[in-house]
């Protein structure tokens, strides 16, 4: 199935977003070690990104594996693909992660983690950090926890008759959420599923099946919905309380929603300009966006700090720059062919 462009320009976009949230407090550094002042943007949520990235998950795989619904054999393949896409450049970052940590710990701002953590993190299995924190050895898997959770559900899901496919995985999630509210908290791995942002992975599926039924957005109605999800970003930026579990589910969820629906709503057929199309290469590399940023932004920091580079804002520029350099890189000479590999081996 051919990706859709908007889609895949906000792919970009939400780990764009993330990025900008890790690089900030590096430039602050470099602002304090060269007595430099440095105000850190909160134009945006930029943590946000997350948030849009589950939402563009619940929609991709409805949209992506329409013709698995009802058919034999649909829940190994869907996790076949999976697997070969998620886990190669993960377990590579996570690699990564660890021998730099042995090689230079102080460059890292975490310490040593435990043989469990250590375990959890390469099978995408919640559990807590020396530091008490329920987050693998790279920290930013987090949010993989999470997606595993939902592909699992979702290859469940393949295994039961079309039309059941998504209530079933909707009432999963939901039950998850309830049991967490209501009874909680509950002992691991239950009481990290059970957090209400799962549900965004939900309400990226029901836009899917929005876009099944025929729903199409003219020009003008896309433009007023991106906008009225950018709108409600920037104001949960500034309003207090919207950073909870919940409140951050209804305003970061929110117009996560309303940014897919813009995206992923349009009329078919038309061919983006080119500004468009190289947005959505960028997206096509998004995942190792997400992934490799922080290396990325950590390196160029201690370069920055060696040579002298008493600008904040040029370091912010290079840094960002040198991630998007790099996960276009990666994308194609690493995760693309890895990808392939590993459906190979695994009969994809």
């Amino acid at each position: 199935m051919q990706p859709i462009h908007s889609i895949q320009v906000l792919r970009a976009l939400a780990a764009f977003m993330v990025a900008i949230h890790h690089v900030q407090p590096d430039a602050v550094l470099l602002a304090e070690r060269f007595g430099l002042s440095f105000n850190r943007s909160d134009l945006l949520p930029w943590m946000a990104g997350v948030d849009i990235f589950f939402v563009v998950s619940g929609f991709i795989m409805v949209h992506a594996s329409q013709e698995m619904f009802g058919r034999a054999g649909a829940s190994l393949a869907f996790l076949r693909r999976r697997v070969a896409r998620i886990v190669p450049i993960y377990w590579a970052t996570t690699t990564l992660f660890l021998l730099v940590g042995l090689a230079v710990p102080a460059v890292l701002n975490s310490g040593a983690p435990s043989i469990a953590q250590i375990l959890g993190s390469y099978l995408f299995w919640p559990v807590v950090s020396t530091q008490g924190l329920v987050q693998p050895v790279y920290s930013l898997g987090w949010t993989l926890n999470y997606e595993m959770l939902f592909y699992a559900l979702f290859a469940a899901g393949l295994a039961l008759p079309a039309r059941w496919t998504l209530p079933a995985v909707t009432a999963v999630l939901a039950l998850l959420v309830a049991a967490e509210t209501f009874a909680g908290p509950l002992p691991l791995p239950f009481g990290f599923w059970g957090q209400p942002i799962v549900l965004e992975f939900a309400a990226g599926m029901g836009l899917a099946v929005l876009r099944r039924k025929g729903l199409r957005l003219p020009g003008a109605l896309r433009i007023a919905v991106a906008a009225a999800g950018v709108a409600v970003l920037v104001a949960a930026a500034h309003l207090p309380g919207t950073d909870g579990p919940w409140s951050s589910v209804l305003w970061r969820g929110g117009a996560a929603v309303l940014l897919m629906l813009a995206a992923g709503c349009g009329r078919e057929g038309v061919k983006p300009p080119k500004p468009v199309r190289a947005l959505a290469s960028v997206g096509d590399a998004s995942y190792a966006l997400y992934l490799v940023h922080p290396f990325v932004i950590r390196g160029l920091r201690e370069v920055a700090l060696r040579i002298g580079l008493a600008s904040p804002a040029l370091y912010i520029a290079l840094a960002l720059s040198g991630a998007v350099l790099a996960s276009v890189l990666i994308y194609r000479f690493f995760e693309k062919p890895a990808t392939r590999r590993v459906r190979g081996w695994l009969g994809g």
